[in-house]
């Protein structure tokens, strides 16, 4: 549902759940020089085949752009590109607000704080889980 609606409530700026993602984390102040693809795997949590095809995407769409990764010759680092870092900022962000304040109407402050604990300790379970799984 997150996915579908979300989507819906950014699709005007050629965005989807995915893209949001990305476009965020990249808009992050430590994110500045750029991320590299597993790096920006690891934040997001989604596997790196998944989030290539996305990146790669919003490069040709020119809200992100990559470059050599100073620390590793192999990989590519991405960042926001100036338009894409606009976009982000002055298009995305006031639809994303709004998306959630929508979503979160009749919830109070209190309601908030207790769904959003319960859910980061569903995340720590299910990384917990996936770092079992990559052991094997």
């Amino acid at each position: 549902m997150l996915h579908k609606t979300g989507t819906r409530a950014v699709e005007s700026e050629g965005l989807t759940t995915q893209r949001w993602a990305v476009l965020g984390a990249l808009s992050r102040p430590e994110s500045t020089d750029g991320m590299a693809v597993g790096d920006l795997a690891r934040y997001l949590k989604v596997s790196r085949q998944s989030l290539s095809g996305v990146v790669r995407r919003l490069e040709a769409d020119g809200f992100v752009a990559s470059g050599p990764n100073p620390t590793d010759g192999r990989s590519r680092r991405f960042r926001l590109t100036d338009d894409g870092r606009r976009g982000w900022h002055d298009r995305a962000l006031p639809l994303i607000h709004g998306y959630y304040e929508e979503a979160a109407t009749g919830l109070s402050v209190e309601d908030m704080s207790h769904a959003l604990h319960y859910v980061l300790r569903l995340l720590d379970n299910m990384t917990t889980i996936d770092d079992k799984n990559d052991d094997r």
